[in-house]
């Protein structure tokens, strides 16, 4: 399930900045090859960075679901109180068998199909017992600029709660979905650009920033021209895209 930009679609995802990651190994490096009498203010920056990164973790990692269905699975995002859930379309597919693996419990919840919004990909499901869940705090994406540390965080390929790291690359995306197993594709506008990494079963997660908030939905990742993933190159729906088309989606269920 992955586009090409060739751009390729992937259930759910997560990813950490290239910069941050460059920042920390230097960091760490000015901190080891000082010998054992490396000074505190070397290895504080370090502390504060991974404390940062933990605490943002703890704050969303409970609001991201798995999501089954026979064909397969990806993730999703608690939106509400009510049990609604924002994820793929492509995710969901027919709407058909669903259920959700919250992350805090070890047995499936049975849901049901809300409403799909085709041209954005977009899709909200609802659990027949809200109890447990924490719904996310979503972020206003319009305030992301490129070099904005996010954390992808999903279930790529089953493995549920798997977070990545990276950046903001670019904003504004113009990107292309071709169709597969029954979704006809679509083209995302306003998408994010981000080095995190992301892989089938992170489509519908989500991308969070270091204050714990849900900026977008990891949708898809890069293939290069000649085939073979492209790392470090993927895309989220805006959150700012989200949070309107899954109220919409919400309010005309009744």
């Amino acid at each position: 399930m992955e586009k090409s930009m060739p751009t390729g679609r992937v259930p759910g995802g997560y990813a950490i900045t290239v910069a941050a990651v460059a920042l920390a190994a230097g960091l760490t490096g000015c901190a080891v090859s000082g010998s054992a009498g490396a000074s505190p203010k070397a290895i504080q920056p370090v502390q504060s960075m991974q404390a940062a990164f933990v605490s943002a973790i703890k704050l969303v990692l409970p609001s991201v679901v798995e999501i089954r269905t026979g064909s397969g699975l990806g993730s999703g995002v608690v939106f509400d109180s009510r049990g609604d859930i924002v994820t793929n379309a492509h995710v969901v597919g027919t709407g058909s068998g669903l259920e959700v693996l919250p992350a805090t419990s070890a047995e499936p919840i049975p849901a049901t199909l809300v409403g799909i919004y085709q041209p954005d990909d977009l899709a909200v499901i609802r659990v027949s017992d809200p109890d447990g869940l924490r719904p996310a705090v979503f972020g206003d994406s319009g305030d992301l600029v490129a070099g904005d540390i996010v954390l992808a965080i999903g279930n790529p390929l089953g493995l549920s709660g798997s977070v990545t790291e990276g950046i903001v690359s670019a904003v504004g995306r113009v990107v292309s979905e071709p169709g597969s197993h029954g979704s006809p594709g679509a083209v995302l506008h306003d998408t994010i650009q981000t080095s995190a990494a992301i892989n089938p079963g992170n489509s519908g997660g989500a991308l969070a920033t270091l204050d714990g908030e849900v900026v977008g939905i990891p949708t898809l990742a890069a293939n290069q021209a000649a085939g073979g993933a492209a790392p470090g190159i993927g895309f989220a729906i805006s959150s700012d895209t989200v949070v309107g088309i899954a109220r919409r989606l919400i309010a005309s269920s009744g």
